[in-house]
Formats: C-alpha cells, structure tokens, sequence
C-alpha cells in the first residue's frame, strides 16, 4: 500500500485554500498524479480533517490474506461515525455504491452511519433506494454542496443538520438550499 502512504502525505500538505484548488483540478478531471476518484477520496476526508473531525483514511479490511472490504474512509465527527463511499464519476451515481455501503454497515455496530459522497449527484433510483435503506442510515451528500461547505468550513455543522434531518423526517436526501 505504498501508494496510499503518499496519497496521505500529499493530501495532509494541504489546507482549505489547495484543497479548494485540488477540488478545481477534479471539476476539470486534471489530476494527473492521482489514481481515478482518489484526488476526490482523499480531499472530503482532508477537508473534514481540517475541521477538528478524526479521520481514517482509505483501508482494506481482510481476514487471513482475503480482502473482505475496501473503504473509502471513516469520519468521526458530532458524535457521529461514518463510513465513507466517494464516488467522483461524470455521471450521477448509482444505486450499487449504496448498496455496497449498506452492506459494509450491516457487519458494523448499529450507530455506525454512512455517507455517500458522489461528485456528480445521484440517479433518481439512487435517491429512492435510500430511502428505504432504514435502519441503516445513509446520508447523500452532492458534489457542489460538499465544495460549498468545505469552501466555508462548514463539513461538521453540515454533517450534524444533515443527520438530524434524516432523524426527523426518514430522508437521507437533505438539501442545505431548502434552509435559505
């Protein structure tokens, strides 16, 4: 896992003005010395990093020498632990990285929550199959609202209204814009 190691060193270089300029360079698809979707990976877990939250960047989880997971991440912040997906593809995302998070939660403790990070937002059966997925809550965060509050320092206050928003009204789709 070499590789990761310097994707960690490089990322942990940056504050919130190279991370804005790194969120430009994967808007525009020029980030040439990262992997496919790592830049983005490695950027939401920074970012919250940035903001006091723990983070546990990517990692594979294997019984004996079998691969059993590989996550994305982990971010434990406002008395939250989430479960990272990142999805930074040009297209919006689907159901199967939702599903796939689904199940990573069911062999984790039931407070657990994830998030699905998806640069481009969802499909419309990704945001219907969410919100059947209780009691396994996943919250769907879009591209451009996780740059606004990234932009503003703002991850852990978004985190902590999107989260409440799931616990009053069962909906994992919360939209900062309806709040203005």
């Amino acid at each position: 896992m070499p590789r990761e190691e310097e994707y960690r060193s490089a990322i942990r270089e940056l504050e919130r003005p190279g991370l804005c300029e790194l969120w430009r360079q994967i808007e525009a698809r020029q980030t040439p010395d990262w992997e496919p979707g790592k830049a983005f990976e490695y950027l939401v877990l920074r970012a919250f990093e940035l903001e006091n939250a723990d983070v546990q960047y990517a990692f594979r989880v294997t019984q004996g020498d079998q691969t059993v997971e590989e996550v994305d991440g982990v971010i434990y912040a406002a008395g939250l632990s989430a479960v990272v997906e990142c999805k930074d593809s040009q297209d919006p995302t689907t159901v199967e990285p939702i599903a796939k998070l689904r199940n990573q939660l069911l062999r984790r403790p039931s407070p657990a929550i994830g998030i699905v990070f998806a640069r481009c937002g969802f499909s419309g059966p990704a945001y219907f199959l969410a919100q059947f997925l209780w009691p396994q809550t996943i919250l769907l965060w879009e591209g451009e609202e996780f740059a606004d509050a990234m932009r503003d320092g703002h991850l852990v206050d978004s985190l902590r209204r999107r989260y409440r928003y799931a616990v009053e009204r069962g909906l994992s789709d919360y939209d900062p814009k309806a709040e203005e």
